[in-house]
């Protein structure tokens, strides 16, 4: 049995990035111990991180016949995002993860309130399904740009990929999936199966062809806010029922 703590969970994850490239770990199968309440994750979503670049024309607030506003280009494009974020909802489904997502999550331009601002940049975060690509991703947003800058010829932007990383999924009839699932019941946790809507280290695992998956105590819901705590209870039942795996599986 390997356990392996690596560094940057909470943004790239190059500590396993690292670990994965490097030829580690020997494993034939992989628990990832995120806080899922004790539900077994077979899948969890992937994201793709966009920068979105709008170039106006600073000038006196008092003459717009020579500004151009890149904050309202930048708007303009945020509106179509939204109705792009409702058509990724109109897709199929993903049985454990429903639907991708899309939302910006900073904005930054202008100088002054009395001057037209030249610059305005938006960081975009698109979350991904198992099987979606960055490359489609970004087809996709520039779609979208490219049709709103057909009915603006005064804008001028540009998109840039600057991180992305993949869902995965392992199949639910995997032994890893079923055996954690009967470990589990053995101490009267209660058998879910769910999916993980955040990004984690398992999706690397799964490419190296280890596959892993989503167990622990806690609840996302706790993560990032600045009450994080876990019920004692639940740590020392993920204890047994990992034990009790580990056992199970060797035999």
């Amino acid at each position: 049995m390997v356990v392996a703590l690596t560094s940057d969970e909470e943004h790239a994850s190059v500590g396993m990035a690292d670990l994965v490239s490097e030829g580690g770990p020997d494993a034939d199968l992989a628990i990832v111990c995120e806080p899922t309440n004790l539900s077994v994750m077979p899948a969890h979503k992937g994201f793709v991180w966009i920068r979105a670049l709008f170039r106006g024309l600073a000038a006196h607030g008092s003459r717009p016949d020579i500004g151009v506003d890149a904050i309202r280009h930048a708007a303009l494009y945020l509106s179509a995002l939204d109705s792009y974020g409702r058509e990724l909802r109109s897709r199929a489904a993903h049985p454990l993860l429903e639907y991708g997502s899309v939302h910006a999550g900073k904005i930054h331009g202008g100088t002054a309130e009395s001057v037209y601002p030249d610059e305005c940049e938006l960081l975009l975060e698109r979350r991904t399904l198992p099987g979606e690509t960055p490359e489609t991703v970004v087809n996709e947003f520039q779609s979208v740009l490219d049709m709103v800058t057909a009915n603006e010829p005064t804008m001028e932007a540009c998109l840039t990929m600057t991180l992305e990383r993949p869902g995965t999924e392992v199949a639910l009839s995997h032994p890893l999936v079923t055996g954690l699932l009967r470990s589990g019941e053995a101490f009267e946790v209660e058998p879910v199966v769910e999916g993980m809507t955040a990004w984690v280290d398992a999706a690397f695992l799964n490419e190296k062809g280890i596959p892993a998956v989503c167990y622990g105590p806690g609840s996302i819901e706790q993560a990032h806010t600045d009450d994080e705590w876990v019920d004692i209870r639940q740590i020392h039942s993920c204890a047994n029922v990992l034990e009790h795996f580990v056992r199970d599986l060797v035999g």
